[in-house]
C-alpha cells in the first residue's frame, strides 16, 4: 500500500510538472519575456556563484601556504621568488607591494644582494610610505574580490519585483478576460492566476540563492580583508625588527 501511495505521489508530481510546463508555453508574450529575464538573472547568478566558490577555495589554500612560508623564511628575497607559484592569494600582492617599496628605500640604485638588502647597514627612511603601499595593495585586492558581487546584490533585490510585476500583469490579464467572457467561475479565472503566479515563483527562485551567496561572499571578503590587515601588521613588525 505504501508503494502504491509513493507511485501515486510520483505521478501527481509528474502531472504538476507537465501542467506547469504547459502553463509556461501557453502564457502570453509578456509573461514569457518576464520569465526569460528572470532566467537570465538566475543563470548569470549561478555562474558567478560557482566561479567565486572555486576562486575562494584557491585563495584559502594559497593563503595558508604563503603564511607558513612567510613565517618560516629568513629572507625577503626568498619569499619574493616563491610568490610566483602562489599568485592566487591576495597576500602575495600585498607582500610584493611592501617589498618593492622596501627595496626602493634601502637600495636607491636598485641593486640587491641575495639577502634582499644592501651591504651598508640599511635602515628604513620612513615606515609610513611602506604602510601606505600595503594599504593601497590591500584595497586593490579587496576590489578584485568584490568583483561581480554587485550582480548578486542586484539579482537579490530586483528579481522578486520583476516576478511581482509579471504576476500583477498576469492577474490584470486574467480578470480582463474574465470580464469579457462574463463568467465568474473559478474555472475561468484559475488558469490565468496560476500563470501569473509562476512569475513570482521564478523571481523568488532567482533571488533566494543570490541573497544567500551574496551574504556568504561578503563574509568571505571581510575575512580576507582582515587577513590582509593582519599580514600588513606582521610585515611592518618584521621590517622594524630587521632594519630599525
Amino acid at each position: 500500500m505504501i508503494s502504491d501511495n509513493v507511485h501515486a505521489l510520483a505521478l501527481l508530481a509528474q502531472g504538476a510538472e507537465l501542467d506547469l510546463f504547459k502553463l509556461i508555453l501557453a502564457s502570453s508574450l509578456l509573461s514569457k519575456t518576464v520569465l526569460l529575464i528572470l532566467l537570465l538573472f538566475s543563470v548569470f547568478s549561478w555562474a558567478i556563484i560557482f566561479k567565486k566558490l572555486v576562486v575562494i577555495r584557491k585563495l584559502r589554500r594559497d593563503s595558508e601556504t604563503f603564511i607558513r612560508m612567510f613565517r618560516k623564511s629568513k629572507r625577503f628575497s626568498e619569499i619574493s621568488t616563491a610568490c610566483e607559484s602562489l599568485r592566487n592569494t591576495p597576500l602575495v600582492e600585498v607582500f610584493l607591494a611592501g617589498y618593492e617599496e622596501l627595496e626602493t628605500q634601502l637600495l636607491p640604485d636598485g641593486k640587491t644582494h641575495s639577502s634582499g638588502v644592501s651591504s651598508h647597514s640599511p635602515t628604513l627612511k620612513t615606515i609610513n610610505v611602506i604602510q601606505r603601499a600595503l594599504s593601497r595593495a590591500s584595497s586593490v585586492e579587496l576590489t578584485k574580490l568584490e568583483r561581480n558581487m554587485s550582480w548578486l546584490a542586484t539579482t537579490a533585490s530586483v528579481a522578486p519585483f520583476i516576478g511581482l510585476f509579471g504576476t500583477v500583469l498576469g492577474i490584470i490579464t486574467a480578470f480582463t478576460g474574465l470580464a469579457v467572457e462574463g463568467t465568474a467561475t473559478i474555472r475561468a479565472v484559475a488558469p490565468g492566476i496560476a500563470e501569473a503566479l509562476i512569475a513570482t515563483a521564478a523571481g523568488l527562485f532567482a533571488a533566494i540563492p543570490a541573497v544567500i551567496a551574496y551574504n556568504y561572499f561578503v563574509h568571505q571578503v571581510k575575512e580576507f580583508g582582515s587577513a590582509m590587515d593582519d599580514f600588513s601588521l606582521e610585515f611592518l613588525n618584521l621590517m622594524e625588527r630587521t632594519f630599525s
